[in-house]
């Protein structure tokens, strides 16, 4: 039963690595959520350390997932409502262009509030400001994706052996 449920978890650990690698899928949710369920399963003392773990980076991930840019963008002086407009505009390109029309979106969206607010000639330097900060929130999340991953099978491996 602990090997079928740790398989189990495991795959849908890949997935939801897989979903923030293509963002399709809430992929850190799914990751914990793996997690959850093969502590609730497995119901050993290795498995609970590492859902406590888990449940500690993830929620460090998304702070900093959000932080981090967040002041890079201030800094910039890039303002919240371009950030929004490029996230709307990546939300909409995303349905008209699965995957890729997310990052597109992004940034037509980012690009075209900071041409109304700035002009022309500071417009991209913006954009490439508010890109940056973007993967760097991406790059925070599939981080942390992996740390918990990591977690898990070591785990897996205190629980199995």
């Amino acid at each position: 039963m602990n090997i079928t449920v740790s398989v189990l978890a495991g795959l849908a650990i890949l997935v939801g690595l897989a979903g923030i690698a293509i963002p399709v899928l809430p992929g850190l949710i799914l990751i914990w959520g793996a997690v959850l369920v093969w502590a609730l399963f497995v119901q050993h003392a290795a498995a609970w350390i590492v859902l406590v773990l888990a449940s500690a980076l993830a929620i460090a991930g998304w702070l900093l997932q959000y932080l981090i840019p967040g002041r890079q963008l201030r800094t910039a002086g890039v303002p919240n409502r371009s950030t929004v407009f490029g996230l709307i505009l990546g939300l909409v390109g995303f349905f008209v262009i699965p995957v890729l029309g997310l990052p597109i979106g992004f940034v037509l969206g980012v690009y075209l509030a900071e041409l109304m607010r700035v002009g022309s000639d500071r417009a991209w330097g913006s954009t490439k400001h508010a890109v940056k900060a973007a993967a760097v929130s991406y790059g925070i999340e599939l981080v942390t994706g992996m740390l918990i991953a990591g977690a898990f099978a070591i785990g897996v491996w205190r629980v199995l052996v």
